[in-house]
């Protein structure tokens, strides 16, 4: 649990027809416990700093660690989970650049930056630890506090962030500057892949190139069951699995498999197999 959150939101010409026009641009955090509060899905491109603690992400084929000191790019249109990991007796503490389509667009416009092919590879991209990486970071910190004064200096810094990463590598360009959406994929592929992150469904439907009506149409051809009852068949045969096979608690497997609370899952678990799924660990005793 989270016992303290910074964050500074700020503006930067976002409209209010932007799906997720209300996340912050520079974000600044720090918790006290571990936490497996994160974001299923990310939006945009985000370059990020671990100050202190440890973070764990996993993007349902890759699993990432970093350490204090590390810097990471990660990458828009993914699905992610995050576990956050104080050091002992310490803070977890992470500082965030958010690298939103509109200001990215700007900035090819004024810069001429553009994609010369379509980059393939994993959601997160290690960067080097490299002392301008560092030098950059520690500038934001004085002007760590939520003031409309402060918005044309954030606007500022966020375009200081991305001369900073083409500088270093320029070969981020075909990744930043990359302006396509998700082409239509194997939707059965994905699902079965991305099954456990518990994401709108509209979510889903975007990142496998569909419509949500056309999303809903093709599952069911290839299913036989609406998502959402297929995603709660799904998540309750993994957590089965897991808890059955590998031994592992309820309460450890939950959030895992994609249910947001432990009495729903419950419920869920008992409805469809008849039974509490405690039991499952009672009979491997």
């Amino acid at each position: 649990m989270a016992v303290l959150f910074i964050f500074i939101k700020l503006q930067l010409g976002m409209n209010a027809s932007t799906a997720h026009n209300s996340r912050p641009k520079i974000l600044y955090s720090c918790y006290y416990a571990r936490s497996r509060e994160g974001e299923n899905f990310i939006p945009d491109h985000v370059f990020s700093y671990q100050v202190s603690g440890s973070l764990f992400i996993n993007d349902g084929s890759n699993d990432y660690v970093f350490n204090e000191g590390d810097f990471r790019l990660s990458r828009r249109n993914n699905l992610a989970k995050f576990i956050k990991q104080p050091p002992p007796g310490g803070e977890f503490k992470s500082l965030s650049v958010t690298l939103d389509q509109e200001t990215l667009r700007n900035f090819s416009i004024e810069y001429g930056y553009k994609a010369n092919k379509k980059e393939e590879g994993g959601s997160i991209i290690n960067l080097e630890p490299l002392a301008l990486y560092k030098s950059y970071m520690d500038s934001l910190l004085p002007y760590l506090t939520e003031s409309k004064e402060n918005e044309n200096i954030w606007s500022l810094k966020v375009k200081e962030a991305l001369l900073i990463l083409l500088q270093t590598k320029p070969a981020l360009k075909n990744i930043l500057f990359d302006f396509t959406e998700p082409g239509k994929i194997d939707l059965e592929a994905f699902m079965q892949k991305n099954f456990h992150f518990n994401v709108e469904m509209k979510r889903f439907a975007y990142l496998t190139g569909r419509s949500l009506a056309t999303f809903k149409r093709d599952f069911e051809k290839i299913f036989h069951l609406s998502p959402n009852r297929w995603l709660q068949q799904r998540r309750l045969k993994e957590a089965h699995y897991l808890i059955k096979e590998k031994g592992r608690k309820p309460s450890d497997v939950y959030l895992e498999v994609g249910f947001e609370n432990f009495s729903h899952f419950s419920y869920s678990f008992k409805q469809f197999y008849g039974s509490n799924a405690s039991s499952l660990l009672t009979h491997q005793a």
